[in-house]
């Protein structure tokens, strides 16, 4: 469902749609276009947690302020699934490491050249510098454990589809693991892509966790972004 705020901010049409995934009293998912922040940067600039403050406001047209926080965060770059909170109960439990723990996050990404193994687990340690991930010894005390893994999906024109399943959630992570075992995300020329494009080819697909009031199991799923990769 692809909703339009109107008047939202003097923003563009683009910039006031909203694609929600799933609604209910104390959540809210959204399918975030890439290059759109996830939440305010402290420049000010047009993000995705406040255009969805925006709708909640009208929805339940509130005069006062709202409660919505996001759960998870996802690069400005990346397109896909965003959970918010609506109540601060919800909150409080979605980011608890318990039930951290539980989710499964699943994306997809479409990289550079030939992956040769059908399937395979990347474990490395992190260093974050400079708005950059870089990989590090094992033994740097400072150095952040990440683990994910990858299957092959699809060999295409421009590359080979993986899906990827986030163990983990270091900064960067998928892009520098990726790029780090050889097979750059398609666009993302921050982590060593040759070919320079307004996107990156990597998408939070899928979303699976505990409901933190129902307590029954949520699956959400997010359409990919209509440009080229994925078509």
């Amino acid at each position: 469902m692809v909703i339009g705020l109107d008047g939202f901010m003097n923003k563009s049409k683009k910039e006031k749609k909203l694609e929600i995934l799933y609604s209910d009293n104390h959540l809210l998912a959204v399918n975030k276009r890439s290059g759109l922040l996830t939440q305010d940067s402290g420049t000010g600039k047009v993000n995705l947690e406040d255009i969805a403050r925006e709708f909640v406001k009208i929805q339940n047209r509130k005069k006062g302020n709202v409660f919505l926080h996001a759960c998870h965060r996802i690069d400005k770059e990346v397109s896909g699934i965003v959970l918010f909170a609506r109540t601060s109960k919800a909150l409080r439990r979605l980011t608890s490491k318990d039930y951290r723990e539980k989710m499964v996050k699943i994306y997809h990404a479409i990289v550079e050249g030939n992956v040769t193994k059908k399937s395979d687990e990347l474990v490395d340690y992190l260093l974050h510098q400079n708005y950059k991930s870089v990989i590090s010894r094992r033994d740097n005390i400072k150095a952040k454990k990440a683990i994910l893994n990858y299957k092959f999906l699809k060999k295409k024109s421009k590359g080979t589809k993986l899906e990827i399943n986030l163990l983990t959630g270091r900064y960067h992570q998928i892009r520098v693991q990726l790029s780090n075992m050889g097979n750059p995300i398609l666009g993302d020329t921050k982590y060593g892509a040759k070919r320079v494009c307004n996107e990156i080819a990597l998408h939070h697909y899928k979303l699976l966790f505990c409901h933190p009031v129902q307590k029954k199991i949520i699956t959400i799923n997010a359409p990919y972004p209509k440009n080229e990769y994925w078509f």
